[in-house]
């Protein structure tokens, strides 16, 4: 059975962010996105420890500590970009001035519900952070995740046992299987990995999906 890598995922991601868009990119996973944008592109990238207009992850040795994301590594600014008060960070995301945000997941709903908390892992960000002023204040949430736990139970569920960041939030979800969106009900597969069938993508789902048109 086929999946997209972790690098294949977040250039999907990318590819769909419209040009123009302001995008805050989750702790984890999803800062791999801002390493897939053309020179080309004009993506305004957000953090909510108070930066915009981040570029890519800069090359090794050429880190500068000073210059990080909240998820503290090190970043790159593009022209223009910069730095601002936390507060005011958060008055953005809070005020539906983010375009699209792209959430890690420990569990995404049929309906949109979004769990994605802390598990108590050793230095690991603690509690909820930034993601439900992200999740609620965002014009969209798309999460970006595995299809599937390590133990190899499934993510996208029928109702999260995990504590919930938001409620009916998530338009969309990327994981290493296919991208589904949950706007339309059944959640519509618009892309699944090369040699994936959709009866076993729904067979790894948590609930019923139609295929792509």
């Amino acid at each position: 059975m086929k999946k997209w890598t972790r690098e294949q995922m977040a250039a999907r991601v990318a590819a769909d962010i419209p040009d123009g868009a302001v995008v805050n990119l989750g702790i984890g996973a999803p800062t791999a996105v801002a390493n897939h944008f053309d020179a080309d592109r004009e993506v305004i990238l957000h953090s909510e420890n108070g930066v915009l207009g981040m570029g890519p992850a800069p090359a090794a040795g050429e880190e500068d500590y000073d210059l990080i994301n909240a998820g503290k590594q090190p970043v790159t600014l593009k022209a223009g970009g910069c730095f601002f008060h936390h507060a005011d960070s958060f008055a953005m995301m809070r005020g539906g001035h983010i375009d699209i945000c792209v959430l890690g997941a420990f569990q995404v709903a049929v309906n949109g519900d979004l769990a994605n908390w802390h598990t108590g892992e050793p230095g690991a960000i603690p509690a909820v952070g930034g993601a439900m002023d992200l999740a609620t204040g965002a014009r969209q949430t798309w999460v970006m995740m595995d299809h599937l736990t390590k133990g190899g139970e499934t993510k996208l569920v029928e109702r999260c046992s995990y504590p919930l960041t938001g409620l009916g939030c998530v338009a969309r979800v990327y994981t290493d299987r296919a991208v589904i969106d949950l706007r339309q009900q059944p959640p519509r597969v618009l892309a699944m990995a090369e040699g994936l069938a959709f009866d076993e993508l729904q067979r790894l789902t948590g609930f019923a999906l139609q295929p792509a048109a």
